[in-house]
């Protein structure tokens, strides 16, 4: 049976999300960016944390965990390429690894590029897909540490994931993406609905995250570098794709 997930906005525009198996009581925290509202809603359902996933060492990522390991004593996941620089682990994992929660086989996925390390969980069975600042809603992490050929190959490992898969990223991001989105890919109807959708969303005080992978393939700009329409655009014809997504990630850093 599918995880039950919650999002949880935290600090100015983090989500952190919980992952719980009514069955087994197990239930996971990914990212842990603001102690406050997570134990705030672990209470409200009278829930207790099993395990913690990690998915970089960001301090926006991380900075609740100390309170949160006070109340919930838990498991503490994170990548093993990362743990010199994230909080103590218990246990280290690479892509290929698998855990499980609740029953629930979570596949770990190496997305490096926004950091190195930067890890990603599969949950298959849930059709959920937990990326923080790698694949984002109508974007991608700006890459501080990664290439943008690591980024490129990180977010095809994620686009080659089932369409219906769910994509719980780590930020707000969703509104300004889109008006980036807009300058390379003009004459995307799809980009044009979703934008649309997104100001209502915003303005009705309502998250925008998660998002489908459907949806991403669609319109986020950084998953169709191999579009014709938008190699056209940057008269980029007969570029390669990760060409294409170097010349869009550095047009975004511009913007």
């Amino acid at each position: 049976m599918p995880l039950e997930i919650l999002t949880i906005p935290c600090l100015s525009d983090n989500y952190a999300f919980i992952a719980h198996d009514a069955a087994s009581g197990e239930t996971a925290l990914i990212d842990a960016p603001e102690a406050a509202p997570i134990l705030a809603a672990l209470a409200e359902r009278n829930w207790r944390l099993s395990h913690i996933l990690l998915t970089h060492h960001h301090w926006d990522h991380v900075e609740g965990l100390a309170d949160i390991l006070k109340a919930h004593p838990a498991k503490v996941i994170g990548a093993a390429d990362d743990a010199h620089r994230l909080p103590p682990l218990d246990v280290e994992v690479r892509e290929g690894d698998e855990l499980t929660i609740g029953g629930e086989p979570i596949q770990v996925l190496d997305v490096s590029g926004h950091t190195i390390g930067h890890i990603a969980f599969h949950m298959p069975n849930s059709a959920a897909v937990f990326t923080a600042d790698s694949l984002m809603a109508l974007g991608c992490g700006r890459l501080f540490e990664g290439t943008p050929e690591q980024m490129w190959e990180s977010l095809s490992k994620l686009a080659a994931l089932p369409r219906e898969t769910v994509v719980y990223s780590g930020h707000e991001y969703t509104q300004s993406n889109g008006r980036f989105a807009e300058t390379v890919d003009p004459h995307n109807p799809d980009l044009k609905t979703r934008i649309a959708d997104i100001a209502i969303a915003r303005a009705a005080g309502k998250a925008t995250v998660p998002s489908t992978l459907s949806l991403e393939l669609a319109t986020n700009p950084f998953l169709r570098a191999q579009d014709p329409a938008i190699k056209t655009h940057l008269g980029m014809e007969e570029a390669d794709a990760a060409a294409v997504f170097t010349e869009i990630r550095a047009r975004k850093d511009r913007f």
